[in-house]
């Protein structure tokens, strides 16, 4: 694993930071737009005839050139194309993908991508990777400092990518343990709370997935410290990824990752067995539903 031990990642920044170091006006996306630009002048073509090619409008077009937006997988697929850059463009499209996520995550989400399997507790809201698009929105739109419109759709779209992983072959081995009062606290309103339940019970019935609640009544709690989640690598490497406020961290180290990969264990075996979970989400979607 190139990472040390205990990589710290970047601190979490605030709203103008965030707008530039963690998506538009990035590195990667200024270099890239810069390269989209040279290859649409060297074909001849100006901004709203390459937009008509494309499919997108002027001001978008100029977005990508200047860095100010995150362009998706598809328009970089037919930018290429059209511009006969020869795979110039294509080959950054990775790098370009992981600008859609604030800078401490972008590590996390590399890693997430190509798990072999993965271990999640959640403790303070719906893991990421089983949000809906108006939950995810939800808890953007409440972050502080405030986010602006255009990157909290930008970060429900990249958050919303990442659940590819459940249909990714071959299929990764993926378990969640989620605190009883996570899946109660009504974050975005009742009616997204109810979808939201809908989507952790279509989730956890697939045959890769097993979910699991930890009730509140539990008098035993293994990990109080707060959520983190379990990543092992196709090479067998382990990690452990650990969110706290300022302070997102990646661990390596292997005495460390054992800690976290003891306190998982324990938690499955105080929560719920997978089938009693789903049978209570369930019940709590039943509870939101009008009467």
């Amino acid at each position: 694993m190139s990472e040390p031990a205990g990589v710290a990642a970047e601190e979490e920044p605030g709203a103008e930071e965030d707008e530039r170091e963690a998506g538009p006006g990035s590195g990667i996306l200024r270099v890239f737009g810069r390269q989209l630009k040279r290859f649409r002048v060297r074909a001849g073509l100006e901004r709203p005839e390459f937009g008509s090619m494309t499919g997108y409008s002027v001001s978008t077009i100029a977005a990508y050139e200047q860095g100010r937006r995150v362009p998706p997988p598809k328009f970089i697929d037919r930018a290429d194309e059209v511009l006969d850059a020869g795979g110039v463009l294509q080959e950054m499209k990775e790098e370009v993908a992981r600008a859609q996520y604030p800078a401490f995550f972008r590590d996390a989400a590399r890693l997430e991508a190509e798990a072999v399997e993965l271990h999640v507790y959640a403790n303070q809201a719906v893991p990421g990777l089983l949000q809906t698009d108006e939950y995810a929105r939800a808890v953007f739109g409440m972050w502080r400092p405030l986010l602006g419109e255009e990157t909290i759709t930008q970060r429900v779209t990249a958050r919303l990518a990442r659940q590819d992983i459940f249909a990714r072959m071959p299929m990764p081995t993926i378990s969640f343990v989620i605190e009883e009062a996570t899946l109660r606290r009504p974050l975005g309103g009742a009616g997204v709370l109810r979808g939201q339940l809908e989507q952790v019970l279509l989730v956890g019935q697939q045959r890769n997935v097993e979910l699991q609640v930890l009730p509140t009544k539990r008098e035993e709690h293994a990990a109080l410290g707060g959520p983190f989640t379990l990543i092992e690598t196709r090479e067998g490497r382990r990690i452990a990824y650990v969110e706290a406020h300022k302070d997102s961290r990646l661990h390596t180290e292997r005495s460390s990752v054992r800690e976290f990969e003891e306190q998982y264990g324990i938690l499955r075996a105080q929560g719920l067995t997978p089938r009693e979970s789903l049978a209570f989400v369930e019940k709590l979607l039943g509870e939101t539903c009008p009467s």
